[in-house]
C-alpha cells in the first residue's frame, strides 16, 4: 500500500481511529501507563523510519526503569512530573523535551499531582529494554544512592 498523507486529530489526548494499548503486554515493573502509535506502525507509514507515540501515565504511575541500545525522544505535553536519567533525578515540566542517549537508564514519574503525558519519538525497528534483575544491580546502572531510592521497580 502506497504511503499516504494525513492528519490525525485529537479529542482532549485521545486519537480516534487510534487504539489505546497498554504501555508493555505483561503488566509488570510499571503503573499506570497507556500508550498511543500515532505514526509508524501501519502499512501505509512504511516511508517512516520511526514511531510517533502517546504515552500517559496516571498520577503516582511510572514507567519502567529501563535501558537500551537505540536514542530517543521525549516531549512533555501535559502535566508535570520527573525522571531518572542516568544518574540525575529531574523535575519535568510541560514542553520540557528530552533527548535518553544509548544506554542510558530512564524512567518517568508522574509524582505531581497530574498525569504525565508525552510524545516520543524513536526508531521504527529498535533493539528491546533490558531492565535490571534486581535491586543489587540497580546499584551498578545507577551509582547516586538518592537517585536510586527513588527508582521503581
Amino acid at each position: 500500500m502506497a504511503d499516504q498523507s494525513k492528519i490525525i486529530r485529537n479529542e482532549e489526548f485521545n486519537w480516534p481511529g487510534i487504539q489505546k494499548k497498554k504501555y508493555k503486554p505483561v503488566p509488570d515493573r510499571y503503573d499506570s501507563v497507556t500508550r498511543y502509535v500515532l505514526l509508524g506502525e501501519n502499512d501505509d507509514e512504511q516511508g517512516l523510519n520511526f514511531q510517533t507515540r502517546y504515552f500517559e501515565i496516571g498520577t503516582d504511575g511510572y514507567s519502567s526503569l529501563e535501558r537500551h541500545r537505540h536514542p530517543h525522544t521525549v516531549i512533555i505535553v501535559r502535566g508535570e512530573g520527573s525522571m531518572i536519567l542516568g544518574n540525575e533525578y529531574h523535575q519535568l515540566d510541560t514542553f520540557d523535551t528530552v533527548y535518553i542517549a544509548p544506554e542510558t537508564v530512564h524512567q518517568f514519574h508522574a509524582d505531581r499531582g497530574s498525569p504525565l503525558g508525552f510524545i516520543c519519538i524513536v526508531d521504527r525497528y529498535r533493539d528491546r529494554p533490558e531492565v535490571p534483575a534486581s535491586r543489587h544491580e540497580l546499584k551498578s546502572w545507577i551509582p547516586d544512592p538518592d537517585v536510586r531510592n527513588k527508582a521503581r521497580l
